[in-house]
């Protein structure tokens, strides 16, 4: 039987890498990785007989129509942000161009990657994402949109990670550090003054090791969660632990540093509200709306659980303990 071919977009970022790896790990299907720097894939034996690299941008599809039409799965993780006219082309434009090239009697599955953002609490798509979002929010939420209609809709999963941690702060990970995950320097910076406020949004996150672990089991299983046979062509999974309060948050991080919690002062919605029109804060639409939000959860989310696995970071301290953060030892 011939090995299954998938195509991964993006396969040089975070979860690209977490995804190619584990699939080469766990499966023997041949993989054609689409990057644009293959000297930023840090995790794979790019040698492997196993691995095509297919170095382009994904805005020249016809570069590769060949390849693309062979192949059998997609892991869709590429994307963009920052330029609004790259922010289309790349997550509108480009995405609809591949699924074109695509050949309809060899392609079975197709996992596109979004983001939790353009959801609400029951999976539904948020009108205030095509209002108020981002270029990135805005283009996501439009390229979902217009799969819906597309004639492969109904081969499609679309994935929608929380909060995503990857690789180490200390160096000891052969995989890329995500922003997140270099963002709890500064957590860690401001932990001292955050410890006085009380606040009481809540909020899922996932690691890319575990986000791997999903895409891989759905793309070489058949398992598959129960709430995934919707109405909706599309299925959708938002890939998650189960949510946390900003609060507890802090009070973990605390803990990790054995820093001791003092008395906190609640800062509600309306309060930042105020501060950002007293002090020189500048805040988008989409800034504004999310803090109205104030919760960002969903249900269900997906974990490694969801198919019978172990998580890799199931908790905050997990997280923190993968993330190479130094602990505090009590003497």
């Amino acid at each position: 039987m011939k090995n299954e071919i998938i195509l991964i977009t993006g396969a040089s970022g975070c979860v690209g890498q977490y995804i190619a790896n584990w699939l080469i790990e766990n499966s023997s299907s041949v993989l054609f990785l689409w990057v644009r720097d293959p000297r930023k894939i840090t995790s794979i034996n790019l040698k492997s007989p196993r691995i095509k690299l297919l170095v382009g941008d994904l805005r020249e599809p016809n570069k590769f129509k060949e390849e693309i039409s062979q192949v059998n799965r997609v892991i869709h993780t590429a994307t963009a942000w920052g330029d609004p006219k790259r922010a289309k082309e790349v997550n509108v434009d480009a995405v609809k161009n591949l699924l074109n090239l695509l050949n309809p009697l060899n392609i079975k599955q197709i996992i596109y990657f979004s983001t939790a953002s353009v959801l609400d609490r029951n999976l539904n798509l948020l009108p205030q994402a095509f209002r108020y979002g981002t270029e990135y929010i805005q283009t996501k939420a439009q390229c979902l949109q217009e799969i819906e209609s597309h004639q492969l809709s109904a081969k499609t999963i679309a994935v929608f990670p929380t909060l995503v941690f990857s690789g180490r702060l200390d160096g000891k990970s052969k995989f890329p550090t995500s922003y997140l995950t270099e963002g709890l320097r500064e957590a860690f910076k401001w932990i001292w003054l955050a410890r006085w406020i009380k606040l009481f949004s809540r909020f899922h996150f996932i690691h890319a090791e575990d986000i791997a672990f999903i895409c891989g089991h759905l793309a070489t299983s058949k398992i598959e969660p129960a709430y995934l046979n919707s109405k909706s062509k599309i299925k959708k999974l938002v890939l998650g632990q189960p949510h946390i309060s900003i609060d507890i948050a802090i009070k973990t991080i605390l803990r990790w540093k054995g820093m001791r919690s003092v008395p906190q002062i609640p800062l509600w919605p309306w309060l930042i509200e105020l501060l950002a029109l007293l002090l020189p804060i500048q805040m988008t639409e989409w800034d504004k709306f999310s803090l109205k939000q104030k919760n960002f959860i969903h249900e269900p989310v997906t974990s490694p659980e969801t198919f019978g696995g172990k998580s890799y970071a199931k908790t905050l301290n997990q997280v923190l303990h993968n993330s190479g953060v130094t602990k505090h030892q009590n003497r």
